[in-house]
């Protein structure tokens, strides 16, 4: 147990100082990225549940404890962001996805609210607490693994799954032992597994992302990958991608694939994901699906033979499976909804007519 009491301070202060060391990297070349910012706040929560055993819950110290101890449980919410936003390279995240992470904020503050103003701690917002952590790292552990087949850039592809037993096992770790834990400062079992825990999340994380390259880590806000074009010289796997995906419109396919894609040209997948990343730009295939997708919707929108025809059919003829995510798609791209395209393609039509 001596043994234990030197080292708890020594691993947490090592795991806070390389969280910091990352916070510094993300706050100073990808201040500006939404993912990147989350992924700070989600290093600050993680800093203040390794503060917690520092402090006591009563005496000077309380709060502190109180803070460190709010924060630290938002954890597996900033996890859950954090994968939506880098895993598929979103630049938002929707209203409702932020007000169910400020509906779960809410609780800590108010058992602290009840702790020092009534001295009660409530057992059913701690409930409530613990089981919003397990439903966050699980979504969040899903996410990220679910989406491995479309992701582009192989550091991050490979990384996935080491995200996903690192976090998202330490988170769910950590919840687990926390519910027959008091966090108080005298080491047991539980302890020494927390211990155990952050030595390997704070070791895969550190060695995963410091081995990404700068310009692979994020997609730059508002910087659109690039269309080639045969006249553009691209390589003869570009050419034929562009063949296949423009001219044969093969993205109408339904649940049309990395893998499907590769077997129609004849090339191993690693060869077809490092031409659509390297040359063209795309981090994920559903993006690099989605611009083809996009390219042809566009143009029905603006064709007047078919302004009668409904915009789901046009979105499901061109491989969208739901309206929802075609929606969402389309307001990435142009900012605007399909409807005020179409009717301003009309319009530009129009103006074009009276002034001819």
């Amino acid at each position: 147990m001596t043994a234990l009491l030197i080292l708890d301070p020594m691993i947490r202060g090592g795991a806070i100082a390389l969280f910091l060391l990352w916070i510094a990297i993300l706050a100073r070349d990808y201040h500006d990225v939404l993912a990147a910012r989350v992924a700070i706040a989600m290093n600050l929560a993680i800093i203040a549940y390794l503060l917690v055993p520092i402090f006591r819950p009563e005496g000077p110290a309380r709060f502190p404890y109180a803070i460190c101890d709010a924060l630290s449980v938002m954890v597996p919410a900033f996890f859950w962001l954090f994968v939506r936003l880098w895993f598929d390279d979103q630049q938002r995240i929707g209203w409702r996805s932020w007000l169910i992470v400020a509906v779960f904020a809410i609780l800590p503050l108010i058992q602290i609210s009840l702790i020092g103003a009534l001295d009660w701690f409530s057992l059913e917002i701690w409930v409530l607490v613990r089981i919003g952590m397990f439903a966050f790292a699980v979504a969040g552990m899903w996410i990220a693994w679910r989406g491995r087949a479309h992701d582009l850039i192989e550091a991050r592809r490979g990384f996935r799954a080491a995200l996903v037993g690192a976090i998202g096992g330490f988170i769910l770790l950590a919840t687990f032992i926390e519910m027959f834990h008091n966090r108080d400062m005298n080491p047991d079992p539980g302890r020494f597994l927390t211990l155990v825990a952050i030595v390997i999340a704070t070791f895969v994380v550190s060695v995963g992302l410091y081995r990404f390259r700068l310009a692979e880590l994020f997609a730059a806000p508002g910087m659109a990958p690039k269309r080639v074009k045969p006249s553009a010289a691209p390589s003869l796997l570009a050419q034929r991608l562009h063949a296949v995906m423009a001219d044969e419109r093969a993205y109408r396919a339904e649940g049309f694939s990395i893998a499907m894609l590769a077997a129609r040209l004849g090339e191993p997948e690693y060869r077809v994901r490092r031409a659509i990343n390297g040359e063209m730009g795309f981090r994920n295939f559903t993006a690099f699906l989605n611009g083809f997708r996009l390219d042809e919707i566009r143009a029905a929108l603006a064709d007047p033979a078919q302004r009668e025809v409904p915009i789901l059919t046009i979105a499901l003829d061109a491989g969208f499976g739901s309206l929802g995510p075609f929606n969402r798609a389309f307001r990435d791209a142009e900012g605007m909804t399909p409807t005020d395209y179409r009717a301003r393609a009309g319009a530009a039509r129009l103006g074009d007519s009276e002034i001819g």
